[in-house]
């Protein structure tokens, strides 16, 4: 579970072998949200806007880096 990125107590993180789409996981204490590679939606989870803004707006910028750690992390060669 590699923590990409910490916002405070937020952090980004992406899971090894973890299901379809290619997402990765905003986490804090009080909540938990995935979020698509593909358009930066929300596809589980709940939390308000400004609780995971910083997180969001890093991963507009990040968007390669996620994607390729993704791959590794998930596909198989």
């Amino acid at each position: 579970m590699p923590t990409l990125k910490q916002f405070g107590s937020v952090y980004i993180r992406m899971y090894a072998d973890d299901h379809s789409p290619p997402h990765f996981h905003i986490v804090s204490t009080t909540f938990e949200v995935l979020i698509a590679l593909d358009g930066l939606e929300v596809i589980a989870g709940r939390a308000k806007p400004a609780q995971i803004a910083e997180a969001l707006e890093w991963a507009q910028r990040n968007g390669d880096t996620l994607a390729t750690e993704w791959t590794r992390l998930n596909e198989r060669g």
